[in-house]
């Protein structure tokens, strides 16, 4: 245990979403998924705005997969059009609600206007003291680690669990204590693996784009719920 290990219990400090099902949403409109990803996007503003609201100190949304490369260049084309859009567009919103932006991910790889965008958006907000939404963007749970432990190798230190949680993308950024994922789904798909080792995970039925403050509420009561040993027997 690092000592940036989740919490035991209480309200979640951090909390992980995998949001699933934009396309699944779309398909039962007999819409694109292009649509899916834009409402998915207007879900992902109003959650955010809700943990918030609701003392979360930090939020990471898993934005783009390193696996996310694999799909149709249409569709990652407009993904990415999306995240430039929001992290473009939306500095009023971070600003009224405090808001700082982060990343977790592979630089590597992201389109040169995108990480621009990107940096300006973390600069901007660095100050600001509220929730810190982290967007897992080109992110990979392996990809990851990888780089921590090249990062460790190369530092010379020994090798423990936590010399190489230092080498982690957000290193100061506690543990998640809740990893949910939505669209019934029942898969860790490559999140967060090594800081969400402990997290207690929340399936939700619902297709993302679908999401509310309501069911981030019933996310944080059944997290309440929870009787967390880290291992241990109480």
């Amino acid at each position: 245990m690092t000592e940036k290990t989740a919490s035991p219990s209480g309200q979640p400090s951090h909390i992980g979403i995998i949001m699933d099902g934009n396309g699944r949403w779309a398909r039962k409109r007999g819409q694109l998924r292009t649509q899916g990803h834009l409402e998915g996007l207007k879900a992902a503003k109003r959650v955010v705005k809700a943990a918030g609201n609701l003392g979360v100190s930090y939020l990471t949304l898993y934005t783009f997969s390193t696996e996310n490369w694999k799909r149709a260049a249409e569709e990652v084309g407009f993904i990415m059009g999306l995240v430039k859009q929001y992290l473009k567009g939306e500095m009023d919103f971070y600003r009224e609600n405090n808001i700082r932006i982060r990343h977790a991910g592979n630089r590597e790889g992201l389109p040169a206007d995108i990480l621009q965008e990107l940096d300006e958006a973390c600069a901007a907000t660095g100050g600001f003291g509220g929730l810190q939404v982290i967007l897992a963007l080109n992110y990979g749970g392996r990809d990851e680690i990888v780089r921590a432990v090249k990062k460790l190798i190369d530092s010379g230190v020994s090798a423990t669990a936590e010399n190489l949680s230092r080498y982690m993308d957000n290193p100061d950024i506690p543990d998640p204590d809740l990893i949910i994922r939505t669209a019934g789904e029942f898969r860790t798909s490559n999140f967060l693996l090594w800081e969400g080792a402990y997290a207690e995970y929340y399936i939700s039925d619902k297709l993302w784009p679908d999401w509310t403050e309501d069911d981030l509420e019933k996310a944080i009561l059944a997290y309440n719920g929870r009787d967390r040993r880290f291992g241990a027997v109480q």
